[in-house]
């Protein structure tokens, strides 16, 4: 009798298996097998006979490595690349972006502008982003129709917008939301209140209770720049942070975002309560806004996650990029070459954004029984040669547009650069015309 094999549903031979854990390993030559949407195997290709596939890929010059995580955004605003450019964080919020947003922010331009971000992101390598912005709501509906996995953050803040009136209502909104996907696979929902100097102290309070209660995260722009820290000094009498650990804001479940202006003491204060903070390094760069002390927070045991911000401050959702500047910053703004390695600068990409957002026991690494969120890069072309480092050829050489491949949940969300649940010219031309309509009202205005 012939010896029974094991059946998956997909067998991916590949050149480099990635694993992320442990961090810096390289597997050559190797396979990863999914089966009902899991990792099911990971085993040298000479034995991939072992394995009974429904379809196999056969990819001798790619690496294979865990879909990127990118752990803050407001994905909407993709609508708004290029619009305000060239400006400091204040003015480029409060003269260009909020009355912009004013204007124009719907449920049409939420639904338009995230599935331009999804399309950006998926055939850049990004298979999980965590969101914040309005009309949370149909980010989940176009994250859920395109495959996409997202930790959706719902907005909060003091003023009203097109989505809400005060931080009650948005609160109140917010966890409706949550408790319509409480049972969702690939989407978690969970608070965002924007920031200290846009939410009240009582409506902070409100949230620090309920997000114990709920055991729920907290997603929160803090400390992003000198000014916002002096400013609150001037008006509380103490920083930011203080405030935040005061109340009782500052856990494990928090994703402090940004955190460019950091004393060694609130460095301990993140590692003791086991907060991450979620690195946007190209956003802050062109705003001006700072820079974050990663090599510092790590050297303290603080999670430290990358996010790309939206394209309106970026231009770009681009997380190869992002990993790239962020470890040539680190090395520039500490004086140390060694400050972040390209290992590194790929765990944060992947591992340490599942854990800022709380699922790193379903993605981050390609590990038997995690979720098959994979993304396949091709290193055949010149701008790869010679090969003598994958990680590093990753990090520090690779464009967006190698990643030809995609899989959330062992679903194949792109393949040959094609998207298969997003209809690219739909995108594009629904992009164009909101460009059209707003370039039109700036004219008038």
């Amino acid at each position: 009798m012939g010896r029974i094999m094991q059946k998956v549903d997909t067998l991916i031979i590949t050149g480099w298996v990635i694993p992320v854990l442990p961090e810096g390993e390289v597997l050559e030559n190797h396979a990863v097998a999914i089966t009902a949407g899991r990792i099911s195997a990971i085993l040298p290709a000479s034995r991939a006979g072992e394995l009974e596939a429904a379809e196999t890929l056969e990819m001798p010059e790619h690496a294979l490595l865990p879909g990127l995580v990118n752990c803050h955004g407001h994905a909407a605003m993709s609508l708004l690349r290029g619009y305000a450019d060239d400006l400091a964080l204040m003015p480029w919020l409060t003269q260009h972006v909020w009355p912009l947003e004013s204007q124009h922010v719907s449920e049409e331009f939420v639904q338009d502008g995230v599935n331009l971000a999804l399309a950006e992101m998926l055939r850049s390598g990004t298979t999980c982003f965590s969101d914040m912005y309005f009309f949370p709501n149909i980010t989940a509906e176009m994250c859920l129709q395109a495959g996409m996995r997202a930790q959706i953050t719902f907005p909060v803040f003091d003023f009203p917008s097109a989505w809400g009136t005060d931080a009650d209502d948005y609160i109140s909104k917010g966890l409706t939301l949550r408790d319509d996907y409480k049972h969702s696979e690939l989407l978690s929902i969970v608070f965002g209140p924007h920031s200290p100097y846009t939410v009240s102290r009582q409506a902070l309070e409100k949230i620090a209770m309920l997000a114990a209660e709920l055991d729920l995260p907290v997603h929160i722009h803090l400390h992003e720049t000198a000014a916002e820290v002096t400013d609150a000094v001037a008006l509380n009498g103490e920083r930011p942070l203080q405030t935040l650990a005061d109340i009782g804001l500052i856990g494990p479940r928090t994703q402090c975002v940004h955190m460019t202006e950091l004393e060694q003491t609130e460095m301990e204060l993140l590692a003791v309560a086991g907060a991450s903070v979620i690195h946007c390094p190209e956003s802050n760069m062109k705003l001006a806004s700072g820079s974050c002390p990663v090599a510092e927070l790590q050297a303290a045991g603080v999670n430290v996650a990358l996010g790309t911000d939206s394209a309106a401050s970026n231009n770009d959702l681009n997380m190869f990029g992002e990993m790239r500047t962020a470890a040539l910053l680190a090395k520039l703004s500490s004086a140390d070459a060694t400050a972040l390695p390209a290992a590194r600068a790929l765990s944060m990409a992947t591992i340490c954004g599942a854990r800022a957002i709380g699922m790193q026991d379903q993605i981050g690494s390609l590990e038997i029984g995690k979720q098959a969120d994979l993304i396949a890069v091709d290193l055949s072309g010149l701008e790869s040669q010679p090969l003598y480092n994958v990680i590093s050829q990753l990090v520090y050489a690779t464009h967006a547009s190698q990643v030809t491949h995609s899989w959330v949940a062992g679903r194949n969300v792109m393949s040959e650069r094609l998207l298969t649940a997003l209809d690219a010219e739909t995108v594009k031309a629904r992009a164009q015309h909101w460009g059209e309509r707003i370039s039109a009202g700036r004219k008038t205005s």
